[in-house]
């Protein structure tokens, strides 16, 4: 439009002279219209130049685009291009990835706490067979007071080609390394389509997909630290998900894997032993509001999972659960802000509830080596609901409420006298949090812990989190 202005008074210009030089002969007039005419071709001069300046930044960005920074279509980018009315935040999660096969993005994310509690031996989850052993040296790492160091992340993730993108994620604890991701995923399959493989985190539930240092709380809920440990499910195998091309962002996934992690274990099967589906939907309200709303199921067996009972006639002994495992997870999030700017507001508000149900037989060791083995049935739940408010674009402030029940557990004839723990383990927490930038942040919180039976736990906890390098955007 403006270009086509510029033509129109230069056209003009041109013609006013000769106009002004018969009707005036050559009078001032003509001398005002000269000058307007230079003016013009002064406007015409600069405004060709800003074009040209501006043509040789894009071109330059472009050719260091193509150098470091090859956009990646991520599978989150794929699902918002599917579903144009997906919600405002998973529309910025689609923000390009900075990394191509030659140049990958690393990152390192580096966590540590200040933890003032009870010194409780032994520290578990009252009333959920397993949980005790699942978590394996976390739930001593739940029981150190003091000054303690988190696992450091390190993050490794590119373009393979144009049809691949891949990851890896290392968790870093004094002398120990753990693979905790290791999975690649197809960038331009189209349809709505995308397929991972490796070792990743699950798509079941809101919180799982999530690693610690996204958490809006030092620690994950009660519920899933019962189900599934410290660090959420992981699954080797594979993944599949699709999102309708509706006007709703409608997602459906399946997965399945190795399952030789908590609720299931280690069976070295020619097949798969987990299964998972899940469906997410959601969209915008407004230019301020977003949700999401998600149902999940998770099937998996165990054989010979180790169990802490007490009993009459063994005292303190381990059983050896073999059977299945079904869950299913209900999981909802709203989030606000301003015209769908994060930036200095937002309010977020997240609840997820599970229903566990458990069959199959329990053995204990008595004291001649013998197997006693019953029948074992349990029927288990949960949930939690938390928000956090930012208030200003550095602070922000939140409460979270845990609630589970050990529910029905039943071990048929019960021969070596196993006591079994009826509890409702819960806890409530309250932090604030400080951000310099979105790369440091410095959290407090306290929380009244009640996950054992008879003990009461009032816990402070100072953390900080510290990213460096390259950081990619995270999931609504």
């Amino acid at each position: 439009m403006q270009s086509r202005i510029l033509v129109a008074a230069v056209a003009c210009a041109l013609a006013c002279p000769t106009l002004a030089a018969e009707e005036t002969g050559g009078t001032p007039l003509a001398d005002e219209v000269a000058a307007l005419r230079e003016q013009i071709a002064q406007m015409k001069a600069a405004y060709e130049g800003r074009i040209a300046a501006l043509e040789e930044k894009l071109d330059a960005e472009r050719r260091t685009g193509n150098e470091r920074n090859a956009p990646a279509r991520t599978a989150a980018q794929a699902a918002t291009s599917a579903s144009p009315s997906a919600p405002q935040a998973v529309d910025r999660v689609a923000a390009r990835s900075g990394a191509s096969a030659f140049n990958p993005e690393i990152s390192l994310i580096l966590q540590g706490a200040y933890k003032g509690r009870k010194d409780v031996a032994e520290r578990h989850i009252g009333g959920f067979v397993g949980a005790e052993h699942h978590h394996g040296d976390g739930v001593e790492g739940d029981n150190k007071r003091g000054f303690t160091l988190d696992h450091s992340e390190l993050v490794l993730a590119a373009n393979i080609d144009p049809n691949f993108r891949g990851q890896a994620t290392l968790a870093l604890l004094d002398d120990e390394v753990e693979l905790e991701e290791a999975w690649f995923q197809t960038t331009a399959l189209g349809h709505g389509l995308g397929l991972k493989a490796g070792r990743f985190l699950s798509g079941i539930g809101y919180l799982n997909e999530q690693h610690a240092h996204q958490w809006d709380f030092y620690e994950q809920p009660l519920m899933y630290k019962a189900l599934f440990g410290e660090h959420g499910y992981t699954q080797d195998g594979v993944q599949a998900k699709w999102v309708a091309p509706l006007s709703t962002f409608v997602e459906l996934g399946a997965e399945a894997g190795r399952g030789n992690r908590f609720p299931g274990d280690e069976r070295n099967l020619d097949g798969f032993n987990s299964l998972a589906l899940f469906a997410h939907t959601g969209g915008d309200i407004g230019a301020s509001n977003s949700w999401r709303a998600g149902i999940s199921w998770l099937q998996t067996r165990a054989d010979a999972r180790e169990s802490h009972f007490e009993s009459e006639i063994l005292g303190e002994t381990h059983g050896a659960f073999s059977g299945r495992s079904r869950m299913w997870i209900a999981d909802f999030v709203y989030k606000w802000s301003p015209d769908g700017n994060p930036a200095r507001r937002n309010f977020k508000v997240q609840a997820e509830y599970f229903h566990r149900k458990e069959s199959g037989h329990l053995a204990v060791e008595d004291g001649g080596g013998n197997s006693l083995e019953s029948p074992w049935r349990t029927r288990q739940h949960g949930y939690y609901i938390a928000g956090v408010y930012q208030f200003t674009p550095n602070w922000r402030a939140g409460l979270r409420y845990d609630r589970l029940s050990s529910g029905r557990q039943s071990l048929g004839a019960n021969p070596a006298e196993i006591e079994i723990v009826s509890w409702q383990p819960r806890r409530f927490s309250v932090m604030a949090d400080y951000s310099w930038s979105e790369f440091s942040r410095l959290r407090l919180q306290w929380s009244r812990d009640r996950a054992m039976p008879g003990i009461t736990d009032n816990q402070v906890t100072l953390q900080y989190v510290m990213s460096l390098g390259s950081h990619g955007a995270h999931k609504f």
